[in-house]
């Protein structure tokens, strides 16, 4: 097992504070240029966008601080997670690289999409290529991780 994989099963050493590091610097930088963030300026919300009720903000602030945060922990899993990957999951040489991009994106894909509706709006030719372009992306990355579990399972001597 590579020493980053073993020190991260673990819980210790420098892998954790580089990853709550990276986790954190980055999802403050998502939080503040989101479309409806101070930095947001250069994808502001859409002008036919549906303003939410005073009781509904608090939810769609906190819905956007937990997609940065995960946007941040998926980006310090995309620069360090590697190696845990082929540690976990030894599969054929296209398989894991496959594996774990699949685990990023569906960390990763939340912020981006979110604020690509705020900036779309009502326009359907937007709307369309935002949803092609994440739930079905989505979708081939859970394929390509239960296909993963499904080879893992057979190498492992079980049949599903």
């Amino acid at each position: 097992m590579p020493t980053e994989s073993k020190a991260l099963a673990k819980g210790t050493g420098q892998t954790w504070i580089k990853w709550i590091a990276v986790t954190l610097v980055l999802a403050i930088i998502a939080f503040l240029t989101s479309p409806n963030g101070p930095l947001g300026a250069f994808w502001p919300p859409s002008h036919d966008f549906p303003q939410p009720t005073e009781a509904q903000l608090p939810f769609f602030i906190v819905l956007n601080a937990v997609e940065a945060l995960v946007f941040g922990f998926g980006m310090a899993f995309l620069m360090f997670g590697y190696p845990l990957v082929q540690t976990m999951w030894p599969a054929p040489k296209w398989l894991t690289p496959a594996a774990y991009l699949s685990l990023a994106w569906l960390l990763i894909s939340w912020w981006p999409h979110d604020s690509l509706h705020i900036t779309n709006g009502t326009n359907m030719s937007g709307l369309l290529a935002i949803e092609y372009g994440f739930h079905v992306t989505v979708m081939v990355a859970g394929v390509i991780l239960v296909y993963t579990l499904l080879i893992e399972g057979r190498r492992r001597g079980r049949e599903f």
